[in-house]
């Protein structure tokens, strides 16, 4: 019910519900792009998707955040790009974002894990 009253989401925006049932206190909708052969722009859709995530989270006092890889699904976005982005969008927007301080990538496979794994090490970041 809450969903339909944000009335959508455009490709690169983020709306916060409650948690409801859900064993988290807000749920984070992001709508990334469909992969549609390249190019900056559907780079920075996605990109935008983590940032305005991450404004939601800080804005609304949250410390920590689960992101699942974005757009690497149904919508085809290649998962060694998307995580070079997700990786290199999330470290830019904490640097606004005192509040946020643990963020999961959630990888539902282990190429997934791999490819934000050599993500995070680009960025000097451990994965852990």
């Amino acid at each position: 019910m809450e969903c339909r009253m944000l009335h959508g989401c455009k490709t690169g925006g983020a709306k916060i519900t409650k948690g409801y049932r859900l064993p988290a206190r807000h749920v984070i909708h992001a709508v990334g792009p469909v992969w549609n052969g390249g190019g900056p722009a559907i780079d920075e859709a996605l990109a935008s998707c983590y940032i305005r995530a991450i404004e939601l989270c800080q804005k609304h006092g949250l410390a920590s955040v689960a992101f699942p890889a974005i757009s690497t699904g149904i919508y085809r976005f290649p998962a060694d790009r998307a995580a070079r982005i997700a990786v290199a969008a999330t470290v830019d927007a904490l640097a606004a974002a005192p509040a946020v301080t643990h963020i999961i990538f959630c990888c539902f496979s282990n190429e997934s894990a791999v490819l934000h794994d050599q993500a995070l090490a680009k960025v000097g970041v451990a994965f852990r």
